[in-house]
């Protein structure tokens, strides 16, 4: 595997994982009040764009990383719109 590909998929790791103890701190709380629907909504279709361009572009650590994150984020917006 080419060097920046393994750069490209531990940086997509990292900033994934980032989102894992926000997910799960809502999901065990079932509270979203500290949370922005509007910025949560526009990084989850940003995210959702880098995903598209990762596949266009054929970039395994973009698809992949942008994958897990827009699921994460979907989550959060799922669980802001439910929990309100």
């Amino acid at each position: 595997m080419e060097a920046a590909n393994v750069l490209g998929l531990i940086a997509g790791g990292l900033t994934t994982a980032a989102f894992v103890p926000q997910v799960v701190k809502t999901w065990r709380t079932r509270s979203t009040e500290d949370i922005s629907l509007g910025m949560f909504a526009l990084f989850a279709l940003g995210v959702l764009l880098w995903l598209l361009y990762g596949v266009q572009i054929g970039s395994p650590p973009i698809v992949i990383a942008n994958g897990i994150t827009f699921a994460l984020a979907a989550v959060i917006v799922f669980f802001k719109l439910r929990y309100k």
